[in-house]
């Protein structure tokens, strides 16, 4: 991990010492990462090594660390909690990428592909079986929290295949889903921080809070960047949710409304229909999104959720590491702009 890739998603340090520091704990966490995955059998060590060895943004492992830094970032049991968390995560990855029936996860073929689905789902297995056994070193509230979490996003992912049920507003269904699935795990994230870095009970519960929230806001802006952006900004070709009829924010909006414009009744239409897979469709489709409406309060719902973030860190003293945490609300506000 180096300084570019934290600053490739918001990071923004002021601090060469909390630069350095932070840097330190990330390459801790990968070094045990590999070693912790590792298995008597050759071949589960390479398929649960595969995503660890396809890197990632590491974001989780950053969250811990920034939240130690409000105690002792040196405290012994920080980077086994990172680890716990980021071991959690990529086992959703390879969950996620069975339901989806994905091809590639970072630039390599998902490990479905290159194996099997059955494959891909016991690796999954396998890794969450690793992080519950790290946290069992941590201590019960650190086990209880780590099962919570991970029922939390398990819900999360059964009300997104489940869809909206009857009375449910689809926006508030797609927000409860995103918390879940998404904001759940980044919160537990930067309350292990705090807790094993040795904060105040109000000061782990402000980064707990900051964590779920900037989770939320971060995913939110993922989705307008899938619409807005002319590149792979987003990591995706622009206009694939649209293109495989997942209903992201803009869409939600945009189909829940009811201005009476042509250009908002022509984009109703077609996204009425289902997923976009006709080219042209799906080009006038993604310019319509790009200039409505629909798109804008996407984009106010994400500043929203950005400033929320920033507001649930005012119990947290002032220094290096809050501003960092600042920063990422500033990245988020600015990136669908």
């Amino acid at each position: 991990m180096s300084t570019a890739a934290l600053t490739s998603i918001g990071l923004d340090f002021v601090d060469p010492a909390l630069e350095a520091s932070v840097l330190d704990t990330l390459q801790r966490v990968e070094g045990e990462l590999r070693s912790c995955v590792a298995s008597a059998d050759p071949f589960v060590t390479e398929a649960a090594r595969h995503l660890v060895d396809a890197g990632g943004k590491r974001f989780r492992p950053l969250l811990v660390s920034l939240g130690a830094h409000f105690g002792d970032p040196r405290a012994p049991l920080v980077v086994p909690a990172a680890v716990v968390m980021e071991l959690t995560h990529l086992a959703t990855l390879y969950h996620d990428d069975v339901m989806d029936e994905a091809p590639v996860r970072r630039g390599a073929p998902s490990a479905n592909s290159r194996w099997t689905n059955s494959v891909a789902i016991l690796v999954g297995d396998y890794l969450f079986a690793r992080a519950a056994d790290i946290a069992a070193d941590l201590g019960v509230e650190a086990v209880r929290l780590q099962a919570r979490t991970f029922a939390r996003l398990v819900e999360g992912q059964i009300a997104e295949t489940v869809g909206p049920r009857a009375g449910d507003e689809p926006v508030a269904h797609y927000l409860q889903v995103i918390s879940g699935k998404t904001g759940s795990l980044i919160a537990t994230s930067a309350r292990f921080g705090g807790m094993f870095g040795g904060a105040g009970p109000e000061q782990i519960e402000a980064l707990a809070g900051y964590g779920e929230t900037i989770g939320v806001a971060f995913q939110l802006s993922d989705d307008l960047l899938d619409i807005a952006s002319e590149s792979v900004q987003s990591g995706k070709t622009p206009g694939t949710d649209l293109r495989e009829g997942v209903p992201t924010l803009p869409v939600l909006y945009a189909l829940g409304s009811d201005d009476a414009d042509a250009a908002s009744v022509r984009l109703r239409e077609i996204l009425a229909a289902g997923p976009v897979t006709d080219d042209a469709l799906h080009a006038e489709a993604l310019g319509l999104l790009r200039e409505s409406p629909a798109m804008k309060r996407a984009r106010e719902t994400v500043r929203s959720y950005a400033e929320e973030a920033r507001q649930q860190l005012s119990p947290l003293p002032d220094g290096p590491a809050r501003r960092a945490l600042e920063s990422l609300c500033d990245f988020i506000a600015d990136r669908t702009s």
